[in-house]
């Protein structure tokens, strides 16, 4: 058999994302709410009874990652592809700040999956990135016995790009999932033929 569902887990909250402040590859810390959301999340996650943990490796996945790992048992594999889109410029800034010096980015960005901010990637750039890992996973589990469970503890733009690319869904429409709340996950199944989403937006509470 092989990786028959994929949990895609986003990190906790921290301190910029209270702000509404872009994060992209800057690594902020967990908040003390981000800390409890991952420890709320965990036996949850954990209830999936994951084979395989990955995480990306700036520090509020790889935090939260340690949550699950916990109630798991299992060790986190770091991997640097599964990191948040590079926002370039507008990292450290908030919406308006982003909107007063680049009017109408945001904008373009959110409903464009192809549109890069200045600097930054786009959400089909991280897709390429990430897929592979998701691949890798597959032929890794190839050999198990019975379908088994793989925990990704990423981000929600780099969430929201590997899901709407392993669905094949037209890049036009990428955006038309909501975004992942902190903590909150995504579950797709494995199909001989295809991913299916079987929840989207799942949290502790």
């Amino acid at each position: 058999m092989t990786l028959g569902r994929l949990v895609l887990l986003r990190h906790g909250r921290t301190a910029w994302n209270a702000e509404f402040r872009m994060q992209g590859r800057l690594d902020p810390e967990l908040d003390d709410t981000g800390a409890a959301q991952a420890v709320a999340a965990a036996p949850r996650v954990a209830g999936y009874e994951p084979s395989l943990l990955v995480s990306s490796d700036q520090v509020r996945a790889w935090r939260t990652a340690e949550s699950v790992a916990k109630a798991t048992g299992l060790t986190p594999r770091p991997e640097p592809r599964l990191r948040e889109t590079s926002l370039g410029d507008w990292e450290g800034l908030t919406g308006p700040e982003v909107e007063a010096g680049w009017p109408g980015g945001i904008a373009s960005w959110r409903s464009d999956p192809r549109w890069a901010p200045p600097e930054g990637e786009s959400r089909v750039q991280v897709a390429e990135r990430a897929v592979p890992v998701v691949a890798e996973a597959v032929e890794e589990l190839a050999h198990t016995d019975e379908p088994v469970t793989a925990v990704f503890v990423a981000h929600g733009g780099t969430i929201s790009a590997v899901t709407a690319s392993l669905l094949g869904w037209p890049v036009d429409v990428w955006h038309s999932l909501h975004p992942l709340g902190n903590c909150h996950w995504a579950v797709l199944e494995h199909r001989p033929d295809r991913w299916r989403l079987s929840a989207w937006g799942t949290g502790a509470v």
